[in-house]
């Protein structure tokens, strides 16, 4: 496993649509450990491989379960790994919440996005899963599919700001 550079807009991998993942090789399973270690260094709470320069429709995300607050509760991450994820049904009910990204370092804004969301994809052997997230594990899946769409958060968010010193970085996608 190594640690891979992030790459930062204006990189034009971040504005392209990534490519479907068809082989399920070794290649694939270095990029997925790569990515994790990546995520896990940064740190951050998900991850998609254009992030680190691979157009490929991949991510990883590790959250855990929230309290009332919405705050993560200490011992409940998990951890997926989701090649070609699509979003196959979102809630009609949105909320409006602080994001930043790995990919555009400094800056937060605040987005829209649905509160409940089911996710397909395939795992890192190639099998179906299906991931029902709601609450900012929603948001994470909604932010790094995004980006394998060439869509970064900037693009979304209705108010922006620069982060000032020393204020706190709200989870990092």
């Amino acid at each position: 496993m190594a640690i891979r550079e992030i790459v930062f807009v204006p990189d034009p991998v971040l504005r392209r649509k990534a490519h479907k993942v068809v082989q399920f090789d070794q290649a694939l399973q270095t990029l997925v450990d790569d990515m994790v270690e990546t995520m896990r260094q940064a740190p951050g709470v998900g991850l998609a491989a254009p992030q680190v320069g691979v157009s490929q429709r991949l991510i990883v995300v590790e959250y855990g379960k929230e309290d009332t607050e919405g705050n993560e509760i200490e011992g409940t991450k998990k951890l997926y790994i989701i090649a070609n994820p699509e979003i196959t049904e979102a809630s009609a009910d949105t909320v409006s919440g602080p994001e930043g990204c790995l990919s555009v370092p400094g800056i937060n804004g605040e987005v829209n996005r649905s509160i409940k969301v089911t996710v397909k994809g395939l795992n890192r052997a190639g099998k179906p899963v299906k991931v029902k997230a709601e609450g900012w594990l929603a948001r994470i899946f909604q932010h790094e599919i995004d980006h394998l769409d060439g869509i970064v958060f900037t693009d979304r968010a209705t108010r922006i700001w620069k982060l000032k010193e020393g204020e706190p970085v709200k989870d990092r996608v």
